[in-house]
Parts: structure tokens; C-alpha cells; sequence
């Protein structure tokens, strides 16, 4: 599986941070208008590196970090979870939530999760993360954006200025 994955992980990291405000817009449009792009942005790949490192989670894959800051002044950082696969994982949704955590444990700054999914099962939505025993709730949600969802409107998509 390693192997297929780098294969779809390449191309997608590249147009990210090639593209990184178009593909805000596109995939999560309501992120850029709240992000201050004259402070520019900073991608943290050996922060996020040290975190996956550090997790002994056994195979995760997280693909970028972003480092922005909003309008308010704020900085934040943007985590991007690309999911190219061709079967169902049934701990995604926790994957997502342990990054999160992780990632804001050892930075002590917000962190955004945003998952872009790639497979073929239209069903399979994973965009919550939720663990409840005796009173003591975690509720973890993410943005996510299907990519199937996108093929109705193919001709309009060849069409866009957006790369």
C-alpha cells in the first residue's frame, strides 16, 4: 500500500503548497476570507514529521501543516489529511482527532483538521470522531470534502480559473 500511496501522495502535496489559498477556496470556501494573506503562510513538515514520529500509532499519514494567521491576528495551524484509498478505514476519524490533539499538546496553538477523501464508496463519510465513557465526552468533527462529490460537475470544474 506504501508504494500506492506515494504515488497519489506526491501530486497532492505539490499542488497544496503550490496552490495552497486555491485550495482552501475550493475544497473548504469558507476558511479564506477569515486567513490574513499578507502575513503569509509556512508549511511545517518537520513539526508535523515530529508529532507522527512521536505517536507510535502504528501507520499514519498526515500530509501537510500549515502555519496561518487570521485576521484577528491569531495564529493557527491547518492540518491536511489527504485520503487516497480504495477501502474503508475504520479509524480515520480517530487518526484525525489524535493528530489534532497531538499537534496541540506540543505546539499550545489551535489546530484546524481538514480531510479531503479520495476512494470510490460514496457512503463512507468519516467526519466525526466521538468516545463517551462514564460522563467523560470527546466530540471531535472536521471539515471533510469527498471528491466523488465533484464529479457531477465535471464540465464546470474543466472550466474554472482555479488550478
Amino acid at each position: 500500500m506504501s508504494g500506492d500511496r506515494n504515488e497519489f501522495d506526491s501530486p497532492w502535496k505539490e499542488a497544496i503548497e503550490d496552490y495552497f489559498e486555491d485550495f482552501l477556496g475550493f475544497f473548504f470556501p469558507f476558511i479564506p476570507s477569515d486567513i490574513d494573506w499578507t502575513r503569509g503562510y509556512e508549511f511545517l513538515d518537520k513539526e508535523l514529521q515530529q508529532v507522527v514520529r512521536d505517536a507510535a500509532l502504528g501507520k499514519r499519514w498526515a500530509d501537510k501543516l500549515v502555519k496561518v494567521w487570521r485576521k484577528n491576528g491569531q495564529e493557527t495551524w491547518v492540518l491536511i489529511h489527504i485520503e487516497i484509498q480504495s477501502q474503508e478505514e475504520s479509524e480515520f476519524a480517530q487518526r484525525m482527532y489524535a493528530y489534532n490533539y497531538r499537534l496541540r499538546d506540543r505546539y499550545d496553538l489551535p489546530v484546524v483538521s481538514l480531510a479531503v477523501l479520495g476512494d470510490e464508496r460514496t457512503q463512507w463519510r468519516p467526519n466525526r470522531f466521538q468516545s463517551n465513557i462514564w460522563q467523560c465526552t470527546v466530540d471531535f468533527h472536521f471539515p471533510m470534502v469527498k471528491l466523488l462529490d465533484y464529479k457531477q460537475d465535471w464540465s464546470i470544474l474543466e472550466g474554472s480559473l482555479n488550478p
